[in-house]
């Protein structure tokens, strides 16, 4: 009989276990060929460019839960898309603040070039908790011609145990210059 309990126990165990996880499959990726790393850098002169656009993006690196003293963290993706089918456009900074309005991080030493269709990314990982609640990014570009806008958008999502949370937000203009 203590042999069929200790089986029973062990098979029970077995069975509680927690199925393999998504996460544990996740691909990892040499930083230096990320996309989230490997950016076009050009000369531009921004006096050159007809149009100009400064975003606000909001990023969440943390939200607050249960009763708001307790903290979820997230991984942020900034996501910079050229939706032109043609023409290039030009981002000359990406700055990140945290919740005081506080300078973070520059991301970009120089302008960057997106060709047409192409998209760069900006990672804030999940364990990086110095934008807060209320952090956002500042995104500046422009173009050398009229053309369709830069689409902007940050993606959060964070795990913990069994639970999942994922949701995104969109850039509002809050400058725009042509000539």
């Amino acid at each position: 009989m203590k042999y069929w309990s200790v089986l029973l126990f062990v098979g029970v165990l077995i069975g509680c276990q927690a199925p393999e996880q998504e996460q544990d499959k996740e691909v990892k990726v040499n930083k230096e060929t990320h996309p989230s790393a490997n950016y076009h850098y050009t000369e531009v002169d921004t006096a050159d460019l007809a149009y100009q656009e400064t975003l606000y993006v909001p990023v969440y690196s943390d939200i607050y839960h249960l009763d708001g003293t307790r903290r979820f963290a997230l991984a942020a993706t900034l996501s910079l898309r050229n939706t032109n089918l043609n023409d290039s456009l030009y981002v000359t900074y990406i700055d990140y603040y945290d919740s005081e309005g506080q300078l973070v991080k520059h991301y970009i030493e120089k302008p960057i070039v997106l060709t047409p269709l192409q998209t760069v990314e900006i990672v804030v990982p999940h364990d990086d908790a110095a934008g807060g609640p209320g952090a956002n990014f500042i995104v500046h570009w422009g173009s050398s011609k009229s053309m369709n806008k830069l689409l902007a958008q940050a993606v959060m999502i964070g795990t913990a145990s069994q639970q999942g949370l994922s949701f995104k937000t969109d850039a509002v203009t809050i400058d725009e210059k042509s000539r």
